[in-house]
């Protein structure tokens, strides 16, 4: 039997199959804006091939399909998800547009997006609900079947309902919910307190907004690839990625879809603690990573801090405090439109600009020929002669180097350069806004770039890792093997995983605290329903582990602190729980409050199901044939043109090390070794960059 990993990127679909044995194949294919699996069916061709079977065969072989995608995200921030209303209590109607206060510079004037759902489809509902779960103002049913006319009149497309504490006492959403079913049925519909039960208005009115919005097209969506699966006999299990790290079978995805933004970067993480745990002393445990994935659209970063994935509240769409948040839980990823696709461009001032606009893959970039007419990155690549359609996806995309140059030409008659000059100097751009935002997220968390072991990943990853490398100063730089397929790697090695969070308020100097309160039993209680609900032939084991949302009194907001499975969480007192609070606190702001006690608004259970895996030591499967040394002429800026060799993987195993410069064909990358630069390959067979003086 097969697992098959699919990550659905901006412009690339990649494709990870691994088999009983634990060898691991990998592919590539140009996304497919609508029906996914013609894509997966693209990629699924060369594995196939390699392995000696049909396409059909090995969906039919597969016990199980992860799925990672950008779709929902891409959906959210070029405004193409459906026509939404938002249902909220009256008094309320703008909780969207003043969003939480913030402004990311105060020193500027600075353009807001509107709302995400505009005023005239915000419809106010006469109700209210306590703090404390009370009803305060009865639910008055004339003001939902007006809004409700209203809506349909507007040709609505999907419905947001969020009203003011029904976190507490959601009778009045879920009355509101069966008024929609009876008045406009088959209208796809979201409440709050289902999708994101947190106690700050805006983000959950957010969450929910995006998530309605979304559900028309991603319903169909994931429908689609099901019914495809199962047309080409796929009778195993299909899991989505989700946005925290983890996957969901898809009938809840498709209920829940704004926890698939982002699920497919959030997978990149994973990779690199397996990464990390073969290749550096102590593994993941012990060391600080930073992951990239550099895409054909973006460059997504995060950090995992000694084995563990960060994680925020705080994911923002359009840009922080200026755009809409998701207002959920997701793996902590900063991502830049500094992709292989990104769009070199000369500004009003005459200056060079890349991204953060890409050509995707439709039409694409110049070289692909697909009627891309805007110089991108992949096209420099191609002028300075680091690529070449051997191996570009499996050889089946010819690169047209006169395209590519002449695309770079327009930019360069512009500024007085060289056709060459040019396309360096865009390549030393994007990696410019790379370093600086790796910076602005290493020194935020406290994080000194040095102290880094960067895990490089992405299709468009070895062509800028190099001078990525230098320019940080890290102190280990490893390319996996599966740097490719990053994302779609890391979803082979994770779990069924799912978050459940119970608002409260307690104190800890409340007389009769204890961790075993009503809020740990409904989380518990989740966590249980939700592994009744899963396919126990597949699953390995289970795990329950809690946090809970805390602050000081009277301060703004709350940080999540881990607490530990229920074995520790039994023997936790209330000092022990403020102790967990000081430290966490310490952590992150760099003072406690000795004596004070802590207020508690959330208890949340995060449940893990492990799935069954095979023991044997694999390895990866080469599709390609060993093509030994070639040379061709290269580009770099220290030293201009000269005769560099192109090697194939297999004979950089052979010779063990690499100096640069040097160009690596895998399956489906290629890697740019610059001068002065030294490649190891290491036991595990992943590569190590490491800089020398030139």
């Amino acid at each position: 039997m097969y697992r098959v990993s699919v990550d659905t990127g901006g412009t690339f679909t990649d494709l990870v199959v691994r088999d009983d044995r634990n060898n691991v194949y990998m592919s590539k294919a140009l996304t497919t804006r609508e029906r996914a699996y013609l894509a997966i069916e693209q990629g699924l061709e060369d594995i196939a091939q390699t392995i000696g079977i049909s396409v059909d065969e090995l969906v039919r072989r597969s016990s199980q399909i992860n799925y990672g995608t950008t779709r929902s995200t891409n959906l959210v921030v070029t405004a193409q998800t459906a026509k939404t209303a938002l249902l909220t209590t009256e008094g309320f109607p703008d909780v969207l547009l003043l969003r939480e206060g913030g402004k990311p510079d105060p020193f500027r004037r600075l353009h807001y997006r509107g709302p995400y759902v505009p005023r005239y489809l915000t419809f106010e509902i006469g109700e209210r609900i306590a703090s404390d779960g009370s009803v305060y103002t009865p639910l008055d049913e004339r003001t939902v079947v007006e809004a409700l006319r209203r809506c349909r009149e507007s040709e609505v497309e999907a419905i947001a309902v969020s009203l003011i504490w029904s976190i507490g006492n959601p009778a009045h959403e879920l009355r509101v919910g069966e008024l929609i079913e009876e008045h406009l049925p088959g209208i796809p519909y979201t409440l709050s307190h289902q999708v994101n039960p947190s106690i700050r208005e805006y983000r959950r009115a957010s969450a929910t907004a995006i998530d309605a919005s979304l559900k028309p097209s991603m319903q169909k969506f994931f429908g689609d690839l099901e019914s495809d699966l199962a047309e080409a006999g796929f009778t195993g299990t299909l899991l989505i990625s989700t946005s925290y790290g983890g996957g969901w079978h898809a009938d809840r995805i498709a209920e829940q879809p704004v926890y698939s933004i982002g699920s497919g970067p959030s997978m990149a993480p994973l990779a690199a603690i397996e990464v990390a745990d073969h290749n550096l002393p102590g593994g993941a445990a012990e060391n600080i990573l930073l992951v990239t994935d550099m895409g054909g659209t973006t460059f997504d970063l995060a950090v995992v801090v000694r084995g563990e994935v960060a994680r925020t509240t705080d994911t923002w769409l359009g840009g922080k405090w200026i755009g809409d948040i998701t207002g959920a839980r997701s793996v902590d990823i900063e991502s830049i439109g500094a992709g292989g696709g990104s769009i070199i461009w000369v500004d009003g001032g005459g200056l060079m600009r890349v991204g953060p606009q890409s050509a995707g893959s439709e039409p694409g970039p110049v070289c692909y020929g697909r009627g891309g007419t805007e110089p991108t990155i992949t096209d420099a690549a191609l002028v300075l002669g680091y690529l070449d359609s051997s191996n570009f996806l499996g050889g089946r995309l010819g690169l047209d180097l006169a395209g590519a140059r002449r695309s770079i030409e327009g930019v360069a008659e512009r500024l007085g350069m060289t056709i060459e000059e040019a396309a360096s100097a865009a390549l030393h751009i994007s990696v410019d806004n790379i370093v600086t935002a790796i910076r602005e997220k290493t020194v935020a968390k406290g994080i000194d770039a040095r102290e880094l072991a960067v895990v490089a990943g992405g299709g468009a990853s070895g062509l800028t890792i190099g001078l990525i490398a230098r320019e940080l100063g890290a102190g280990s730089v490893i390319l996996p093997k599966a740097a490719g397929a990053m994302s779609a790697y890391g979803a082979l090695y994770s779990d069924i995983v799912s978050e459940f969070d119970a608002v409260t308020f307690m104190t800890t100097d409340s007389e009769g605290f204890s961790v075993e309160n009503e809020g740990i039993r409904r989380v518990s209680a989740a966590a249980e329903e939700f592994f009744g609900t899963l396919d126990h032939a597949t699953i390995a084991g289970t795990s329950t582990d809690f946090y809970m949302q805390a602050r000081y009194p009277m301060q703004a907001w709350e940080l999540t602190i881990p607490l530990g499975d229920r074995q520790a969480l039994d023997g936790l007192s209330a000092r022990d729980v403020e102790e967990c609070f000081h430290l966490e606190h310490e952590r992150v702001f760099g003072v406690r409050e000795v004596g004070k006690h802590i207020e508690i608004v959330a208890w949340g259970a995060r449940a893990r199901a492990q799935l069954v895996a095979s023991e044997e030591k694999g390895s990866f499967v080469s599709s390609g044939t060993e093509g030994g040394v070639a040379s061709r002429p290269g580009y770099f800026g220290e030293t201009g043109w000269q005769e560099t060799p192109v090697l194939d993987a297999l004979e950089v195993v052979r010779r063990g090390s690499l100096d640069g410069p040097a160009i690596i064909r895998e399956d489906i990358t290629t890697i740019v070794i610059h001068p002065g630069q030294l490649l190891e390959v290491l036991p595990s067979g992943d590569y190590r960059l490491s800089n020398r003086a030139v």
